[in-house]
Formats: structure tokens, sequence, C-alpha cells
């Protein structure tokens, strides 16, 4: 488990929103829709059983109904698939990470036999209040075909995130144009 140290601690209290008051910026919601303005800093993880799927062209490559959602202010959800529901040749990357002030250090994952080309990420090493994610995978929609109960997920912009941007998701999101100052 890895120590939350005062540099995270930095980065986690730099940022403007944090879920408690939507910005004037935000787009309104209709009552089957959440604002990505409402998700709360620290992020939640919240158990989803809908079927989400990740494809690469017609090739299942995961396929869950024990998701997680990840819900951070700002951001599309991303969603993580248990290890169990991954198909054996996403491979993890251990040359690479980045590192998130929340969730810890994220390895890329590929597709075997394709390893310049990151289909998502796994948290290896879990700061402890996301201990839950240790090990599970997240997929991009800009680089993989996703899907929640049928429906096709869309890219959240910028290329660094992997949000899946559905009909029920309201933004406008981190990566979208005009979404800045978004830090202290």
């Amino acid at each position: 488990m890895l120590e939350v140290t005062p540099q995270i601690l930095r980065s986690r209290n730099g940022w403007l929103y944090n879920g408690q008051a939507r910005p004037d910026f935000a787009h309104d919601t209709s009552k089957l829709q959440e604002s990505v303005w409402d998700y709360p800093r620290p992020p939640l993880l919240s158990p989803d059983t809908r079927e989400f799927v990740v494809k690469i062209d017609d090739w299942v490559i995961a396929k869950t109904r024990d998701a997680v959602r990840v819900l951070e202010t700002g951001g599309a959800p991303t969603i993580y698939f248990p290890r169990d529901a991954v198909h054996s040749d996403v491979v993890v990357d251990r040359d690479s990470q980045t590192v998130c002030e929340w969730k810890g250090f994220a390895h890329p994952t590929n597709w075997q036999g394709d390893e310049e080309h990151p289909v998502g990420w796994t948290y290896v090493e879990t700061f402890p209040e996301f201990a839950p994610l240790q090990d599970w995978f997240s997929f991009y929609p800009l680089l993989v075909d996703c899907f929640v109960d049928g429906e096709r997920a869309r890219p959240q912009a910028g290329g660094y995130y992997g949000g899946w941007i559905t009909d029920e998701i309201v933004g406008p999101f981190k990566g979208d144009k005009g979404v800045t100052d978004l830090k202290k």
C-alpha cells in the first residue's frame, strides 16, 4: 500500500471543485442524468451491475456485470473490470507508469502483440482508500470499443482521460474546450 505523503496531500487539495456546488459552466441535467460536477472529490467507488463490454474490432477483451465506476468531479466515469473479466491477452506494461494523487500508480495495459498502443491501465499499487481497485482494469473508449448495456461509450476529450461518456452523463468534462482553471 502506498503512503499518502505531504506532496500527495497538496495535490489532492489543489482543486477548485469538489462536487459541493456546480460551477456556472456546468450543463443542466434531466431526472435520468448525472452531472460530473456533482461527483465528489475524493472520487467515489460505485459498484455497478449493468453489462460492461470492451471490444477490439469484434473481439471481446473484457466483459462484466461486476464493475466499479469511479466518479470524480469533472470527469466522466471510469469503469473498472475485475481481472477475471479481462481476456488473458491484455497484458500489463510494468516498464512505465503514471501516478494519480487519489488512486496510486497506474501501469498501461496493451493487447498482446501490440505493446506500442495501450488499450487501458491498471493500478498495481494503490493508496489505502482505493485498495479495492488494485489489479482491476480500465479501458480507453478512444482506443477500444466500450459499451454500457449496449450503448457505445464516447471518449472524454483530451486524450489523457479514460472517462466513458453515455447519454446519462452530462458535462462539460475535464479536457473539453473551455474547461480550464480547475486548480487553485
